[in-house]
């Protein structure tokens, strides 16, 4: 005789205790939890090499994935008060379904997770997108199977689908995607409580209890569309939805964008890239690694899901010793790089290329800006060229270009639910963009940089070279 479901605790260091009920759904989802590819997250780091400047910073996916489920069951609380208060009928499928795709949204992330994805892209490798395992593992695996036993045959598409769409919906699913969703809500939390950084805080039980529904009105080419419920806040919230901009976007610079933690990242994209390069030219050999390691393995067939789901952080990191003694060069020096967190050091170029670029006048912005992206990619050309011609191991000159908007402001293409709304002292509501002039007034985050060994005199000068050339030629065109 089968024993009773039973309530089930997970300790959490953020939420203190996440709480899994008895009833089908939530004792579901926690059958969900204990399958492999759930418990695969356990093994990937939230946020992959920053554990190198912040030692703290060792959490995985798996708590993050629990910790949104829990954030979003609390945003539903407030969803089902508001149709209650108004005498409506809770759509409970919607509501589940979005619960469900809070648990599972990362389940199909790789190795080393961010950047494992930039190698994906750069060679086109599907496996290596976490949207596009996370859709298969939820539509065919152990995974659906069980979503769709307890809770219907449909349950599982409808979940992918929702995580697929990439913006909300419906209101239920604005807690899953959106500028305000539970993923941003436990990450930004979770990830400034492990790295220990003291700034990027936010007042969540003010925002929290502040967090209502509207009613707002939409309209496309001056046609009106039936208006739509969405999060709101409230009034006395306004400042506190600031903090919470500025905390998301100060966790850039701070944490995601650190320079140690990008230098990791560029020096594992160079050494995977060449690995995959070599085994695909059947010289697998000089990797250092044996045939069968799930590396070499994904490397030769990067389209099998089963060789994805075989990669974790584990997987890299114990391979390091292998790749130390490869007789490729190339694979070597990165592996050692990496294993003794011999990093290279960070060049700043975009502060080298600003006073060349920096407008006196408002009217002059986009021309500095035009300015400053044309002097961007030309020396970046130009130090890849010579990185590529000077370079018999790791890349002597490795590149990073990125850049990261404060708020994003609304578009009808991504839709109100995909905003933060305030309500107004007046009642009305209106965009976040457009009450703060502390949101609207903040510039993008950009950075461009060059990482160099800290011995090689000769890159370093190379760069240099490169700029002031550069620059030169903009000034006198």
């Amino acid at each position: 005789m089968t024993a009773p479901p039973r309530s089930q605790r997970i300790r959490d260091p953020l939420h203190n205790l996440i709480e899994f009920g008895i009833d089908q759904f939530e004792h579901t989802l926690w059958r969900v939890i204990q399958t492999r590819p759930f418990q695969r997250l356990r093994r990937i780091r939230q946020l992959g090499f920053s554990d190198l400047v912040y030692p703290g910073a060792t959490h995985s996916r798996f708590a993050h994935s629990v910790g949104v489920f829990h954030t979003a069951r609390q945003l539903m609380t407030i969803i089902k008060r508001h149709i209650r208060h108004h005498g409506g009928q809770v759509r409970d499928h919607q509501l589940q379904v979005a619960l469900a795709a809070s648990l599972v949204h990362d389940i199909g992330h790789g190795m080393l997770s961010h950047a494992f994805e930039d190698i994906g892209k750069t060679l086109n490798l599907t496996m290596a997108h976490h949207e596009h395992v996370s859709e298969l593992l939820i539509r065919d695996s152990e995974v659906s199977a069980i979503l769709c036993r307890e809770l219907g045959s449909g349950f599982a598409n409808d979940v992918a689908d929702v995580i697929k769409g990439g913006r909300p919906g419906s209101l239920y699913d604005a807690v899953v995607s959106s500028q305000f969703d539970a993923d941003r809500l436990d990450y930004m939390r979770r990830d400034r409580l492990m790295t220990g950084v003291r700034n990027s805080g936010i007042d969540f039980d003010w925002l929290i209890a502040n967090l209502e529904i509207g009613t707002v009105q939409i309209g496309v080419d001056d046609q009106q569309l039936p208006p739509i419920e969405t999060f709101v806040l409230g009034p006395k919230a306004i400042h506190a939805a600031e903090t919470y901009v500025l905390a998301l976007f100060q966790l850039y610079p701070t944490v995601y964008y650190h320079k140690a933690t990008r230098a990791a990242e560029k020096v594992f994209s160079a050494l995977m890239l060449h690995l995959i390069g070599l085994v695909r030219a059947d010289q697998s050999s000089a990797t250092g690694l044996p045939q069968t390691h799930p590396i070499i393995r994904f490397a030769g067939d990067a389209d099998t899901l089963e060789n994805a789901l075989a990669l974790d952080d584990a997987v890299f990191w114990g391979a390091l010793g292998m790749l130390a003694e490869a007789d490729d060069p190339l694979i070597r020096d990165c592996a050692l790089r990496m294993r003794d967190r011999r990093l290279p050091k960070y060049i700043d170029i975009r502060e080298k290329l600003m006073p060349a670029s920096r407008p006196t006048m408002t009217a002059e912005k986009d021309d500095a800006k035009k300015r400053l992206d044309r002097l961007t990619e030309a020396v970046k050309t130009r130090l890849q060229a010579w990185s590529e011609k000077h370079s018999t191991a790791c890349p002597r000159i490795l590149l990073d270009v990125a850049s990261r908007p404060p708020y994003k402001p609304f578009r009808q293409t991504t839709g109100l639910l995909n905003q933060i709304l305030i309500r107004t002292g007046d009642g009305s509501i209106r965009d976040m963009a457009e009450c703060s002039p502390v949101v609207s007034g903040i510039e993008t985050f950009e950075l461009f940089r060059a990482y160099v060994d800290e011995t090689d005199s000769d890159a370093r000068a190379a760069v240099n070279v490169v700029v002031t050339e550069e620059l030169g030629r903009e000034a006198h065109d």
